[in-house]
């Protein structure tokens, strides 16, 4: 199945703590259907020091459900994402708009 979101996309939370908020999303993990967006369901996590890096309580952005991420559209406002073919390419494009998403 072809993947609605990607990295690099502009995304905004539809459900969770972080509803409202929007970010980039910075990797994805089709199998596990999540994704991590930067700025968004932020945990902190205890590492210990080592020669390269300073320990402590280092915030760090989680994954988060691909189910309760939506992309935004040009206008700024949530969108569902389609498929169409445009020549022999296959192309994503916003629902509420039709515009394509990425050319």
């Amino acid at each position: 199945m072809a993947a609605k979101l990607k990295k690099g996309d502009k995304v905004v939370v539809l459900a969770g703590k972080d509803k409202g908020k929007e970010g980039t999303i910075s990797s994805v993990d089709p199998k596990a259907g999540k994704a991590v967006v930067d700025g968004i369901n932020i945990a902190i996590r205890h590492t210990k020091q080592s020669q390269t890096a300073q320990g402590g309580r280092i915030p760090q952005a989680m994954p988060i459900q691909l189910s309760n991420l939506a992309i935004l559209d040009k206008n700024g406002k949530a969108t569902r994402v389609g498929f169409r073919m445009e020549g022999d390419k296959k192309v994503r494009f916003a629902k509420t708009t039709g515009d394509v998403i990425d050319a």
